[in-house]
């Protein structure tokens, strides 16, 4: 069946503030280096003022991925909860100027936009302090069931899986993609996440995913073992397509019980790892839609990491749709 959209994501609808700072900062303020913790409404205003000048673009992880597949010609909606205010005026603008179809209206009444305060130190690690505000109030009323069966692929992000509205808005999804038989992917999207939601991650690994992206550290929580092999020998048994990201060591796709590895794509230099792992799995989705190898859909998620980790933020500053044209 024809789709209207390569990629329907349904996420956090979060506005990133990113500013960097040296790991002094970090100490002097008590947050932990290279994290991504959750704070309230009153610490998300004063560490915001705290931040100066920074630079604020839409994000949340499955809305950079669709982004990226927008950047790379494709045709990607996003679904995502904002409130009427200044920072849900800067998510929607900006989204929609990236190309991605997004009709999720904006709350009149309820706690704030949500944002996610980004320090990135001369190190190029990000240390992230999230705000949800508005974005767990996504509920089933939300949903266009139309355009669930208009997308090609359906693409979850385990982040939103905590709060039980935009949980059970994801499972109605979920039942809707199925029943017009297109594909669902899912990301597991942090540890913590998966160490809350293991069982129901490892039930819907068992018959409603398709696709499964996770970076080395959240497979192996999610089978409670320290060994990667391990938690890839249960995947492999569990999951039709499972990409397991693994920094500067590439990827791993295992699919009909073949194992397929992908280098990473060469940096001159790491400026600012935000996004990394959301512009992989983009690449890759817009390969997979497309119909490329297995192989091929991960070098396109590699080369749209790279991109994103040589300069600040997770927007591409340079041509998506070029490189992968020229290093393929």
């Amino acid at each position: 069946m024809t789709a209207a959209y390569d990629v329907l994501a349904i996420g956090n609808a979060l506005v990133d503030v990113i500013a960097t700072h040296d790991a002094a900062f970090l100490g002097a303020h008590a947050i932990p280096k290279g994290t991504m913790r959750l704070i309230a409404a009153d610490e998300a205003e004063r560490l915001y003022a705290l931040l100066g000048p920074g630079r604020e673009v839409s994000g949340g992880s499955a809305a950079n991925s669709v982004a990226g597949i927008a950047a790379l010609g494709g045709k990607p909606a996003f679904v995502g909860r904002v409130a009427a205010d200044q920072l849900g005026q800067v998510f929607a603008h900006d989204i929609r100027a990236a190309g991605v179809h997004y009709a999720t209206p904006a709350m009149a009444d309820g706690p704030p936009t949500g944002r996610c305060l980004i320090v990135v130190t001369p190190d190029g690690d990000r240390t992230m302090s999230t705000y949800l505000g508005a974005c767990q109030e996504l509920s089933v009323a939300d949903l266009d069931a139309e355009t669930v069966r208009a997308s090609a692929v359906l693409y979850l992000e385990g982040y939103l899986w905590d709060p039980p509205a935009p949980r059970a808005a994801m499972r109605l999804a979920i039942a809707v993609a199925r029943a017009a038989g297109r594909t669902v992917a899912f990301t597991l999207s942090d540890v913590f996440c998966v160490e809350g939601h293991r069982d129901d991650f490892r039930a819907l690994l068992g018959s409603h995913i398709d696709i499964l992206f996770g970076n080395e550290n959240e497979v192996r929580a999610l089978y409670r073992t320290d060994d990667l092999g391990t938690a890839m020998a249960e995947l492999a048994r569990h999951a039709t397509i499972t990409v397991v990201t693994r920094s500067e060591k590439g990827a791993v796709v295992i699919a009909g019980g073949e194992t397929i590895e992908v280098p990473a794509e060469p940096v001159a230099r790491v400026v600012d790892t935000t996004g990394a792992g959301d512009l992989f799995a983009g690449g890759f989705l817009h390969g997979f839609v497309a119909g490329r190898p297995l192989a091929e859909c991960a070098r396109i998620g590699g080369i749209a990491a790279a991109e994103i980790i040589s300069h600040y933020g997770a927007r591409s500053e340079a041509d998506l749709k070029a490189l992968v044209a020229a290093r393929l």
